[in-house]
This record gives structure tokens, C-alpha cells and sequence, in this order.
């Protein structure tokens, strides 16, 4: 929202910015470590959950081929995101071609804890007001792969999208979602709103209808998502610039300073009870 603006005789104008997109000017981005800068755990791993990216993990079943997840650097090369800032992105790699299975699943995952999304000023129960979500993406393969909204709270509820993308070239994905009457978000820091970028959905979770919101129990995650990415070789995934804002504009993404994006990733902290002489660590 721009309240003034101003012209000047050397031909620049000046703006009075009062708001992005309806909502604050900073800090409006509610995905942490969205640029994939941080990761505290190590930058490559076989393994599943949070074990390189802060704040997104991977979560498969089956498949039948190892998949790594990696922290990785972006190039001058890669024409879209290294324009734009980004200078790191995340990573899902096949060692070999997977295996297709009603109940196979890959997918990257981030939460955002209920209280930022009660907070938000997203008035979730109307179908009239949004959240955007945008990214950059890029895959080995060319076909169609989805993202999903899951909620927590209240009746939990899907929303699947659907995006395309050619083969090895850097994609802008941006999608606004409605808000819904089935809504609930708790203000606490419980698990509010898992977002879900699926590259493989077998079929028990590869249904639902596009950009509608309906109850988890359908298992409505994707639709019409194929399996060419998993079947196709030793295929790659890549993520990164994950943004999440109030509004039905996606704005450019809000880059932070490391520091603080490090601060959100370490927040929480493991508390250890000392009663009954137990030891808490040993040191050299």
C-alpha cells in the first residue's frame, strides 16, 4: 500500500510504503531458513528426517533406493534463484531408479508452529482471504509434482496443489490459498501448519482435488502426481527461496541476515533432568 509518492526532477520517484501485501513490512515471511542457509546437522545424509537443512526434512517410505538429502551451492550457472540472492538450495537425490508403491512416498517438509499462524493476521476461516506460498524449484525430470497444506488443529485438514516443471531448469512456483470455515490454529507452539513438497505419492495418497481444502482422512495429498521422477533414474530434486506471507500477492522473498535465521533454527533447546545424580555430559 502506497500512501504518497514523489517524483523528483532527476527522474526518481520516491514511495511512501505503508504495507506489503495488506500485512507488515518486515518479518512477514513465516518460513524459517527458507534460503536453506542454515544447517547445523551436516550438509549430506541418508537418511530421513532433520539431518542437514534446518527446519526441512525428509520423509519417505519403500522406494527401494537409497535417497540423499544435501545442502548445496547455487552458481552464477543457475539462471533464477543465484538473480534473485539465493546462494544455497536443498537437495533430494535417488541413488538409482525407486520403486512404485501404492503406500511410497518422498517428500520435503517444513511446519510453522500454530501460534505464527494465528498471529499472522491471515483470517483463516474466509474464503476470501489468503496465504501465497512461493518457492524455486527445479527436477531432473519433466512432469508435474504438488505441494500440500496439512493443519493440525481442530479437524485437520489437505490442501494439494499441482506445478510443472521442464527438465533441469530453475521454476518460480507461486500459489495462493484460501482461507476455510474448517480452519482451526491454536495459539500455541504446537504444530500449526505442515507445508509438504512431494517429487513421488503412491497412489493411496496421490488423490484429492486440486487447490480445495478436505478432511487428512481422504488422504488427499497430491493429485494426479506421476511417478516418472521416481522410475526414471538416479533423479534430483531441488528446493529452495520457500516463502510463506500473508496476502495473495507473493512479494520478493525477505531475506534476513544469517544470525537470525540462525537464532529462529536454535530457539528450542533439549532440558535435561538432573535429579537422582545423573551425569549430563563428559568432557576431555
Amino acid at each position: 500500500k502506497v500512501d504518497e509518492i514523489e517524483s523528483s526532477s532527476g527522474g526518481g520517484i520516491a514511495a511512501k510504503i505503508t504495507s506489503v501485501n495488506g500485512g507488515q513490512l518486515s518479518h512477514r515471511r513465516l518460513t524459517i531458513n527458507g534460503s536453506m542457509r542454515v544447517a547445523q546437522r551436516g550438509t549430506s545424509s541418508t537418511s530421513t528426517g532433520y539431518q542437514t537443512v534446518d527446519r526441512f526434512k525428509t520423509g519417505h517410505t519403500g522406494l527401494g533406493v537409497n535417497v540423499t538429502q544435501s545442502q548445496q551451492s547455487l552458481s552464477s550457472s543457475d539462471s533464477g534463484p543465484w538473480e534473485k540472492g539465493f546462494r544455497k538450495y536443498h537437495r533430494l537425490a535417488l541413488a538409482s531408479a525407486g520403486t512404485d508403491s501404492a503406500n511410497n512416498f518422498l517428500q520435503i517438509e517444513t511446519c510453522i508452529e500454530a501460534q505464527d499462524i494465528a498471529n499472522s493476521g491471515w483470517e483463516y476461516t474466509s474464503s476470501s482471504s489468503y496465504m501465497t506460498l512461493s518457492f524455486w524449484a527445479r527436477a531432473s525430470t519433466a512432469q508435474n509434482y504438488g505441494f500440500a497444506f496439512h493443519t493440525q488443529d481442530g479437524t485437520a485438514q489437505l490442501f494439494p496443489h499441482t506445478f510443472a516443471l521442464a527438465a533441469n531448469t530453475w521454476t518460480k512456483v507461486a500459489y495462493s490459498v484460501p482461507g476455510n470455515t474448517n480452519l482451526a490454529f491454536d495459539d500455541n507452539n504446537g504444530p500449526g501448519l505442515y507445508l509438504k513438497i512431494f517429487p513421488y505419492l503412491g497412489s493411496t495418497y496421490n488423490g484429492g482435488t486440486n487447490n480445495t481444502w478436505a478432511a487428512v482422512t481422504a488422504n488427499g495429498y497430491g493429485a494426479s502426481i506421476p511417478t516418472t521422477w521416481l522410475t526414471a533414474g538416479a533423479s534430483t530434486f531441488d528446493v529452495t527461496g520457500v516463502q510463506l506471507e500473508v496476502g495473495e500477492v507473493a512479494t520478493s522473498y525477505e531475506f534476513k541476515s544469517y544470525q537470525e535465521e540462525l537464532a529462529a533454527c536454535q530457539r528450542y533447546y533439549f532440558r535435561q533432568n538432573l535429579a537422582n545424580n545423573q551425569f549430563f555430559g563428559q568432557g576431555f
